[in-house]
């Protein structure tokens, strides 16, 4: 990670421990109103990109939304403990589809 960017994830503790030994800094949301704090805290603490487990972000949704038409951070999602719910990759779908003008992904 010498790029100079901070990397963080947020989840749940079982979800995002492994991700420690990878050198990613790692905040623990068990709850909506934990995910919100740790998401706005990391945004204000300049983190550049933050990933976020798929289960917290479907009850964080309005406060990932603040960061959708900014520069930074990239909030990206991930599968949690439980696997994926598929919400990362319509992300990336929808993001390919407005970048080319069609999801060339399907």
């Amino acid at each position: 990670m010498s790029s100079g960017y901070k990397l963080a994830v947020l989840g749940d503790r079982e979800s995002i421990l492994g991700y420690r030994t990878l050198g990613f800094h790692v905040r623990e949301a068990e709850n909506e109103a934990d995910g919100r704090r740790e998401l706005s805290d990391l945004a204000k603490e300049g983190y550049a990109v933050i990933y976020v487990t798929e289960q917290l972000a479907c009850r964080i949704e309005d406060e990932i939304a603040k960061y959708k038409d900014s520069p930074l951070p990239a909030i990206i999602l991930i599968p949690g403990k439980t696997g994926s719910l598929g919400i990362g990759m319509k992300g990336v779908h929808s993001a390919v589809e407005r970048a080319v003008g069609a999801d060339i992904l399907a």
